[in-house]
């Protein structure tokens, strides 16, 4: 029984703990790193608070519909004869006696307790609340489209960030390749020097390579460490934590550019904001003209004065106001023609903004062409230095070719393999800046 307990516990230990080491592993696709970015780190909260502020600027000028009501309360004393006056007459407790020069002109000291309530209502003011208001609703419009651009770009950056990890661990593999294939060539050389097949100089050749490959092995190790943590900065994660990316595989669909450059233009938050821009010109245009234009409002207030709290009496006062701008140095007019200028300008810029989207997003389409076009040729080649790589090897166990033909095609297989996983990754990222050009991501 202990001894089939004995054998039993190693493997049942086993079983629970590689479940657990896989576990507390994050396997991570493209998609999901992207969608991480934007919404699961610092910068998009940035940009979500932006965007709540916008929104409450919408309630400011919105606040201008209402009337303003504001309660005041005050004390004061002295004995300055307006005062003093003003005083007596607020508390209703004004009398013949105070009509005295004496009294008038050396008052006794008064205290006044004022209470009062003011309202004011603006009934019409050209139209400006309603512009105002309008303004702001297209500023938030305007900030949110920022915002997803934003976004945008912090799903762009976590693509480059997990794409250069992608590379980094293709070149990590093909060092590692790299250094058994120089370990094994090393081997052979120096069994065929012990037979007289091979001279020293061919054995230290080997060694020289061997050490070049570890070091270079070193360096990209150093290079996907950093990768790795510049990947968890980018997607708010700590910066210890490991990932396990998932590799992506780019759709192979053909590119039209004409296509993608319309779907661009309409789908594009610069376009959307050029257009933006272009109102808000015109409201702020109609906004200036606004100031030629009377206004009309009505107040009231409601007061009550006392000498203490408990006595004090009560007054009103309603009215209305009719104000014109008459003249003003011209500072009207020169607004209104300063807002015409800019509404020329967001014109321009909205028709310079589209031009400039189709020239980003048929660049973006030959990149991605290009792109796939290095990933077969760069297949192609390192196939065929596989390839040479075996033929020279078996020529050199024969005698054949030597050590030199040994390291250039190790050389050719390195240099093969780096271009190749360059090009692979590069039909990722660059598949994702089209998105990013069309406007999808």
């Amino acid at each position: 029984m202990r001894q089939a307990l004995r054998n039993w516990l190693p493997g049942a230990v086993l079983a629970l703990s590689v479940p657990a080491s896989v576990a507390a592993q994050t396997m991570m696709t493209l998609e999901d790193a992207m969608a991480r970015a934007r919404t699961g780190t610092p910068g998009a909260r940035v940009l979500a608070a932006s965007v709540a502020a916008a929104d409450a600027r919408v309630t400011q000028a919105r606040s201008a519909f209402f009337p303003r009501i504001d309660v005041t309360q005050s004390i004061q004393r002295g004995n300055q004869p307006v005062y003093v006056f003003s005083t007596l007459l607020s508390q209703r407790r004004f009398t013949a006696a105070n009509f005295d020069v004496e009294r008038l002109n050396h008052p006794v000291p008064e205290t006044n307790v004022r209470t009062s309530v003011g309202i004011n209502q603006a009934v019409y003011d050209a139209g400006t609340t309603r512009l105002a208001v309008r303004g702001a609703e297209w500023r938030r419009d305007l900030v949110t489209l920022e915002q997803s651009g934003g976004v945008q770009d912090l799903a762009f950056d976590a693509a480059r960030a997990f794409v250069r990890v992608l590379q980094l661990e293709a070149a990590e593999h093909a060092r590692a390749a790299a250094v058994a294939a120089a370990e094994s060539d090393l081997e052979r050389t120096r069994r065929r020097r012990d037979a007289g097949l091979a001279t020293n100089a061919d054995v230290l050749a080997l060694e020289v390579h061997l050490a070049d490959v570890q070091q270079g092995r070193i360096a990209s190790g150093g290079e996907l460490v950093v990768a790795r943590i510049e990947l968890a900065e980018v997607l708010g994660l700590p910066l210890d934590q490991r990932v396990v990316l998932i590799k992506p595989t780019p759709p192979a669909a053909p590119l039209e550019a004409a296509d993608l450059a319309r779907e661009g233009v309409n789908a594009r938050n610069e376009r959307r904001q050029a257009e933006l821009r272009l109102r808000l010109a015109e409201n702020d245009r109609d906004l200036a003209r606004a100031a030629f234009l009377p206004r009309v409002g009505l107040e009231g207030s409601w007061e009550f004065n006392g000498s203490t709290w408990t006595e004090q009496r009560s007054g009103w006062l309603v009215g209305a106001t009719v104000a014109l701008n008459i003249f003003n140095g011209l500072g009207d007019r020169a607004r209104v023609t300063e807002a015409r200028h800019a509404r020329s300008r967001a014109a321009a810029e909205r028709e310079q903004v589209e031009r400039r989207i189709e020239v980003e997003i048929r660049g973006a389409v030959a990149r991605v062409t290009a792109a796939r076009a290095r990933q077969t040729a760069g297949s192609a080649a390192l196939t065929q230095a596989r390839e040479s790589q075996r033929i020279i090897r078996d020529r050199y166990d024969v005698g054949l070719a030597t050590v030199t033909d040994v390291l250039r095609a190790a050389e050719a297989v390195l240099d093969a393999e780096a271009r190749a996983t360059a090009a692979e990754t590069d039909v990722i990222l660059e598949t994702v800046a089209l998105d990013r050009a069309v406007g999808r991501l």
